[in-house]
């Protein structure tokens, strides 16, 4: 799928940007390029990866004329970049609103004009009913993804909806660790807050899933595990010799929720069951062949997915932080 082809990823320089690029340049790629606003980060990755087939672009998705540019001769469009922190896009809803809505737009825009031949906008789990201006801005995005599959042109309009990805910048695992290591000690915002969480490797094998196995117009969500928060501190703290962690309540932040959804009751009525790991969530928009394509699988009975249910217990969670190289066996 990837081999000679030229891929844009925008954002691309953190912790989903670095775990994709390594990813796609084993598929033998003629280029990928990686397009975001920080130079140090771009000069520290290229350091990194020292790899001819990496081209870095500064640019800023709030600026259409330099993704048009960005996007020539592009086959595949990955558009990871995004103001992601809930109290930062409460703070500062215009700069959440100009990156978030407006650069997804752009992104739309550029690709159609260049002909590229699919888009896949990475969206959380965040943007089903929102309760913060984060999770509008990409609920948004995902509605003027979905509906950039009408617009004249050949450009296939794809999202992902992931959970919380362990390890990424500004992750609760490094926070946890740092506050175990220097303070003995954990802030948790509620008691009963629960999570999704996936490792990198999965989130990045979601993408790929999508990006193989779409004509454009779904939504992709994976069936990831939950966990409770004060699990997480708890086995977090065994793991560095402090089983008895104490944990600091610090009180909700604005637009943080307790529990988190995949999926709404509304979304569920289209989802359908692609495979034991995936659920597809098909438009209510009528997207020619799209009805077709997914004529055959079953429907998801399911009417939503909450991060409250199917909780993993301290084993499995300690299985999860292994398997995403945080803690070793």
């Amino acid at each position: 799928m990837f081999r000679d082809k030229r891929i844009l990823v925008t954002g691309g320089t953190g912790s989903w940007g670095y775990e994709l690029v390594r990813q796609l340049l084993d598929f033998e790629p003629k280029e990928v390029i990686i397009f975001s606003r920080n130079e140090s980060s771009q000069v520290a990755m290229m350091r990194t990866f020292e790899d001819r087939r990496l081209t870095f672009v500064i640019g800023d998705i709030r600026d259409k004329e330099a993704l048009v540019r960005a996007c020539a001769q592009i086959d595949y469009v990955f558009h990871l970049a995004a103001l992601k922190h809930v109290p930062v896009c409460e703070e500062q809803p215009y700069e959440a609103m100009k990156t978030n809505v407006l650069g997804t737009q752009y992104v739309i825009e550029a690709a159609i004009e260049n002909k590229v031949k699919k888009v896949v906008y990475i969206s959380t789990d965040k943007a089903a009913n929102p309760s913060n201006f984060y999770g509008m801005t990409k609920a948004i995005g995902e509605k003027l993804i979905i509906h950039a599959n009408l617009l004249q042109g050949d450009t296939e309009f794809v999202c992902v909806r992931g959970g919380n990805v362990l390890g990424t910048n500004g992750s609760v695992i490094h926070l946890f660790m740092k506050q175990i290591r220097e303070k003995g000690r954990v802030g948790i915002t509620d008691m009963a807050m629960t999570r999704f969480f996936l490792t990198l490797q999965e989130a990045i094998s979601l993408l790929f899933k999508a990006t193989e196995a779409s004509i454009g117009g779904e939504t992709f969500v994976m069936m990831m595990p939950t966990c409770k928060i004060t699990d997480l501190a708890l086995v977090l703290g065994e793991a560095m010799g402090k089983p008895e962690v104490e944990m600091v309540e610090l009180g909700v932040r604005p637009g943080e929720k307790i529990h988190e959804i995949l999926l709404t009751e509304f979304e569920s009525q289209t989802t359908i069951l692609f495979d034991e790991q995936y659920l597809v969530i098909l438009p209510t928009l009528d997207i020619p062949g799209i009805k077709g394509r997914y004529a055959s699988y079953p429907k998801a009975e399911i009417s939503s997915f909450c991060s409250s249910q199917s909780l993993m217990d301290k084993d499995q969670i300690r299985e999860l932080l292994i398997k995403g190289g945080f803690l070793h066996e």
